[in-house]
């Protein structure tokens, strides 16, 4: 697992467990609930971006050397 897995899932927990204690009384007010659910949806959706950007580098260095060899055929001919 990466740091920004178990600090997704580490967010998770804490939202979970202030839900609930909002849920169950002498809590926190409602916004702060809100807050923290929405600080870790915010930090899941950073990762998946930043997950998904690094893959779109890899497979565009990968078209470029798959480019390359294509060139590199033609000009044989």
């Amino acid at each position: 697992m990466k740091t920004r897995e178990i600090i997704f899932w580490i967010l998770v927990l804490i939202s979970l467990a202030i839900a609930g204690w909002y849920l169950f009384g002498n809590s926190p007010t409602f916004e702060q609930t809100i807050l923290v659910l929405i600080l870790t949806i915010t930090f899941g959706i950073g990762t998946k971006v930043a997950m998904i950007g690094e893959k779109i580098n890899l497979i565009e260095k990968r078209f470029n050397f798959l480019a390359n060899d294509f060139k590199k055929h033609i000009n044989k001919k």
